[in-house]
């Protein structure tokens, strides 16, 4: 399964729209359509990840460093999840304490 990434502006934030696997292969894809977006001055990110249908550790690693890009520049970078075995994943990692995750993409703006 490859992956696929759409980005939109909706409520003063930029959405991206993630699809398919976020694994080793295709986390580059996503890495650099966050670093673009950070370096075109979008600090306000909404990743939508109700698509998305396997998620791994390097995946997990390009979110943290899209968080951590962000809050450079006092931005913020939220997450639309409800898929149960993907928040099993942020809650053993820990990372339920990190991001900001929410059931829809209007509750995340």
């Amino acid at each position: 399964m490859d992956l696929s990434l759409t980005t939109r502006t909706e409520g003063g934030r930029t959405v991206v729209e993630v699809g398919g696997e976020v694994d080793v292969y295709t986390a580059p894809k996503l890495r650099e359509t966050l670093v673009s977006l950070v370096d075109a001055g979008q600090y306000e990110l909404v990743v939508d990840l109700e698509r998305v249908e396997f998620l791994d550790s390097t995946g997990l690693g390009v979110l943290v460093g899209g968080l951590k890009r962000v809050r450079t520049h006092d931005g913020s970078l939220s997450l639309v999840c409800t898929q149960e075995r993907l928040l099993k994943i942020f809650r053993i990692t820990g990372l339920t304490k990190v991001f900001d995750i929410h059931p829809d993409v209007a509750s995340a703006i």
